[in-house]
């Protein structure tokens, strides 16, 4: 009998044993559930970050273009009242500077491939966002052009060069083709210069986009009569494409040039801060 009681007894106990390493498998199960629905939320969150960043890139370079462009299309000449050279310039200025302040917090307000290029060698942008950034950038100036173009030609004008960069017969001083080569080269190195300062971390917090829009503002009134000002490809593309002709023939010299003032300036800046 009593042996009969411990073997009853020890089978009781292996079956509530059983019982309750059974019932937490469903505990097991809700944590793993859990889990992999975290993860998930992380992913789409993740994405949906990323995509706000370039979004931004977007439209923030959309504004660039129909303001700047816009206003040398619109304004520049108007009669009486036009703006000229020195408003064109404070434009595209104010452009920068206003979605420095407004969408800078999300993207960094690039709204230029040169600078997201120059930033990225300068060791401040990452490689995988490198080009869609410059996707989302050249897309926004060539949407802000359409809107461009249905403007300009609404009260039946052509559309002229359309602010479109150009060297020699195309320049505004028929400055020659090493002549905009150098200017655009050392206007887009001392830009990446200016906006690789004033982000730094050493740099007085707050003042970045102000110095960035006045340092575009400069550029535009040195150059302006060179060029045009382009120190930005995507301004240049998105211009050139509805222009055609001799203004994509010419194009090349607007992407290569600021591309590689943008690297020089990225590459000297790493230097000069390394021990910052």
């Amino acid at each position: 009998m009593y042996l009969g009681r411990v073997g009853q007894s020890s089978k009781i106990e292996i079956e509530n044993l059983f019982h309750q390493q059974f019932n937490k498998q469903p505990d097991l199960q809700y944590f793993k559930a859990n889990h992999q629905c975290k993860q998930i939320s992380n992913s789409s969150s993740n994405t949906h970050s990323i995509m706000r960043k370039y979004v931004a890139e977007f439209i923030g370079t959309f504004w660039l273009v129909l303001g700047g462009c816009g206003s040398a299309a619109l304004s520049a000449a108007f009669p009486e009242v036009g703006i000229g050279l020195l408003g064109v310039s404070f434009a595209f200025g104010l452009t920068v500077l206003t979605i420095a302040y407004s969408l800078g917090h999300i993207s960094g307000a690039h709204l230029n491939p040169a600078v997201s290029i120059g930033l990225w060698a300068g060791g401040r942008f990452s490689t995988k966002d490198l080009l869609p950034y410059i996707t989302a950038q050249i897309f926004g100036g060539i949407l802000a052009a359409t809107v461009l173009y249905v403007i300009v030609t609404g009260n039946g004008s052509a559309i002229g060069d359309f602010a479109a960069n150009g060297y020699g017969a195309h320049s505004p001083g028929k400055y020659d083709e090493a002549s905009a080569l150098v200017t655009e080269l050392v206007m887009t190195f001392m830009f990446l210069i200016v906006i690789l300062g004033a982000t730094d971390k050493a740099a007085s917090p707050g003042f970045a986009g102000m110095a960035i829009g006045l340092a575009l503002t400069l550029i535009h009134l040195i150059s302006i009569p060179v060029t045009n000002t382009s120190v930005n490809p995507a301004r240049s593309i998105s211009q050139a494409i509805f222009v055609g002709g001799w203004a994509m023939e010419q194009l090349w010299l607007f992407i290569v040039a600021p591309i590689a003032g943008a690297l020089v300036a990225g590459y000297l800046y790493k230097f000069l801060s390394k021990n910052n």
